[in-house]
């Protein structure tokens, strides 16, 4: 069972600052990147959604903190109300969220409401022969997933497996991630080229 139910639950325990902390900028594009479960609660997600907003696109990361034990943070998606977070989804035409599973082969699981974007992702990683499927375990459909919360109700979630993820430390996953990353790089231009097809 997860620790915390929502954002104002955490806050009254956790300290901002040094358990975790959120960072946010907003683009012109009307599409938003997030990572709600950034630092060492899905590692690599956080930079992952920073990379792919770029200077264009919204983006939005949690970040855990802690020095262990940064599962805690992870609030589920379909009760993330961190304020700053529902304020960028509400303005948005497009949410997509990055996020970490478990899964130990090379895949993302592509989710969410929005049909016509999760074609497009599927596609654009497939050119690039990045494996790509859907978990009936994380299908990101719930109209409350902060994926889903955006003017139109529709959104996209990705989950990166683990086994992908470690790729982009040099040295596997205990080294410091490195963001120029042939996989890293790839992935990220891949899904930069998905957005502009949206």
């Amino acid at each position: 069972m997860l620790e915390y139910q929502s954002y104002l639950e955490l806050k009254e325990i956790e300290v901002e600052g040094k358990d975790y902390c959120i960072s946010y900028r907003e683009g012109k594009t009307g599409i938003v990147v997030m990572a709600p479960h950034a630092g060492d609660i899905e590692p690599a997600t956080g930079e992952l959604a920073d990379a792919i907003a770029g200077n264009e696109h919204s983006f939005y990361a949690f970040w855990g903190l802690k020095d262990k034990n940064n599962a805690s943070l992870h609030i589920d998606s379909t009760r993330f109300d961190e304020p700053i977070a529902v304020g960028l989804a509400q303005k948005s035409d497009l949410v997509l969220t990055i996020h970490g599973s478990r899964e130990k082969r090379k895949v993302v699981y592509v989710g969410g409401r929005d049909l016509r974007v999760r074609q497009i992702i599927r596609k654009t990683l497939r050119q690039v022969d990045i494996a790509v499927g859907e978990s009936s375990r994380l299908p990101g459909l719930k109209p409350d997933n902060i994926c889903n919360r955006s003017r139109s109700g529709q959104g996209a979630q990705l989950e990166i497996s683990a086994e992908l993820r470690k790729e982009f430390y040099d040295g596997g996953s205990s080294a410091t991630l490195n963001i120029k990353h042939r996989n890293f790089v790839k992935l990220v231009k891949a899904l930069r080229d998905a957005l502009s097809n949206y």
